[in-house]
């Protein structure tokens, strides 16, 4: 359930407003007078409450990531007893998701343009975001038997999420069909 706009603290309705000027107007666009604008704060307030539209672009891409990890625990929650079956739902998920987010499709579609600032957050700058799916993603495995030792998980799950990424940033067919070989992969790695 979201928070009411009133029940949203300002760092939210900050990262939220930005999301939707990006939308709007492009990243290169979203300035910290507009965004204090949209949410009925001054500048300065924005500028406390975030630092730097870097920071702000984290915090936006970070929002953006507890989405698409949402869907990675429904999945898991549908498959407790089959780890692929686990796998191959939560890549389906993140990947239909990512085809109807429209910040996502924002990010990705400029960088087939003149702006990609948001991009290297995704890709060569993801840091973060890989290591909070990372994080999400082996504690989900830890109710399941794996037949690996504990270094060879890791390189896995590793694995599993940055070619998920990947298919975010870059598809190359169908969500379902990626789905399926990223789950096969997994599996081959991963079963007893």
């Amino acid at each position: 359930m979201t928070a009411s706009p009133q029940m949203r603290t300002m760092n939210e309705r900050v990262v939220a407003a930005a999301a939707e000027l990006t939308c709007e107007v492009g990243w290169a666009n979203v300035t910290m007078s507009k965004l204090a604008d949209r949410v009925g704060v001054s500048r300065q307030t924005v500028y406390n409450e975030m630092g730097s539209k870097p920071a702000l672009a984290e915090a936006m891409v970070l929002r953006e990531l507890a989405t698409f990890l949402a869907a990675v625990d429904r999945a898991f929650d549908q498959h407790p007893d089959d780890l692929v079956d686990a796998i191959r739902a939560a890549v389906n998920e993140v990947l239909v998701e990512a085809e109807r987010n429209a910040l996502l499709q924002a990010v990705v579609s400029s960088a087939y343009g003149a702006e990609s600032d948001l991009l290297p957050l995704l890709t060569t700058e993801s840091d973060a975001l890989v290591h909070t799916a990372h994080a999400v993603v082996a504690g989900r495995l830890a109710a399941y038997a794996v037949g690996v030792d504990a270094v060879h998980l890791d390189a896995a799950i590793d694995m599993v999420v940055r070619t998920v990424l990947s298919h975010v940033i870059h598809p190359s067919g169908p969500p379902a069909e990626t789905a399926e070989n990223i789950a096969w992969l997994a599996g081959r790695a991963l079963r007893p």
